[in-house]
């Protein structure tokens, strides 16, 4: 009796769950797999695919021109992303972590760009950075001061786009902000009473107790900076001289430009592994540097 009322329990939770499996099976598992055998296959999209086995990964690694300048960039921009935006959007938040008249007005002003559509974002910084007309080398000419090559230069096209990044920081702001207002205040008080300096202050007492906060916003940092598209594709179309061509954009240029489906579902698979190893090792090594209230070890 008992097994006839456990077996029912099993069907009925199976039932409850099943829409989830196929869910999950015909939207994530089967186009994973598939992914596998078409990243090794010589296929347009349009015709039958033809197997060749690892050949796409030896074009890749060994013949195409564009595919490690497209690496390096992508590594410079997530190492220019990434400390930069994490450092302003705490930076933002410890000074807006205040008790003053109409500091909520000046944190709305502060998240407002980060509502603003991408694209819309991008075409005005377009303008900006337009060289003979845009406001950014007109101010600099009023100033008496040389314009900026921006997005014509191989030397300052990508920290141009950084920096448009850097404007709408205010998302990661927010974040960082609920965290700051998490830290148990007695941790303050207990400082004041001891005479502490302001910056001992926050090197002993805020960034350690906002660690956590800290690691997922440079996980989902490293993740974001990995698969940007949206600037260089309005901005630069990977110019120049491929100085501004991130992976992401390589993948979708082969993809839909060159027809090359199959060895653009293989460099998704390269930018997947990088994407795997970079937040393993950043996960590795958290307990270096995170700090957990409940964790009883430390």
């Amino acid at each position: 009796m008992r097994s006839k009322k456990k077996l029912r329990g099993w069907v009925i939770g199976y039932l409850f769950i099943l829409p989830s499996i196929i869910g999950f099976s015909v939207f994530v598992a089967y186009p994973l797999l598939s992914s596998v055998y078409y990243s090794l296959t010589e296929w347009s999209g349009y015709d039958k695919p033809r197997f060749v086995g690892f050949a796409n990964f030896n074009y890749m690694f060994n013949v195409d021109p564009a595919f490690w300048p497209s690496v390096r960039a992508t590594f410079y921009f997530v190492l220019l992303s990434v400390p930069s935006s994490l450092i302003l959007g705490l930076g933002l938040a410890m000074l807006l972590n205040r008790s003053l008249p109409g500091i909520k007005w000046f944190r709305t002003i502060f998240y407002l760009p980060t509502v603003v559509p991408s694209i819309a974002t991008l075409t005005l910084w377009l303008f900006i950075y337009q060289p003979q007309y845009g406001l950014a080398n007109s101010l600099l000419r009023m100033a008496g001061l040389p314009e900026g090559t921006w997005l014509t230069s191989e030397m300052t096209a990508l920290p141009s786009i950084v920096l448009i990044g850097l404007w709408q920081v205010g998302a990661g702001m927010i974040i960082f902000l609920s965290g700051l207002q998490s830290v148990p205040q007695e941790l303050y008080e207990a400082a004041e009473v001891d005479g502490a300096a302001r910056w001992r202050v926050a090197l002993n007492i805020t960034i350690p107790m906002i660690t956590p906060i800290l690691f997922l916003q440079l996980i989902l940092g490293i993740i974001g900076a990995f698969q940007a598209f949206n600037q260089v594709q309005v901005l630069t179309g990977g110019g120049p001289n491929f100085s501004t061509s991130l992976l992401n954009f390589k993948i979708y240029t082969d993809a839909f430009n060159g027809r090359m489906f199959g060895y653009a579902i293989a460099e998704v698979w390269v930018l997947f592994l990088i994407i795997m190893i970079f937040t393993a090792v950043t996960y590795r090594y958290s307990n270096r540097f995170v700090y957990y209230e409940s964790d009883n070890s430390r």
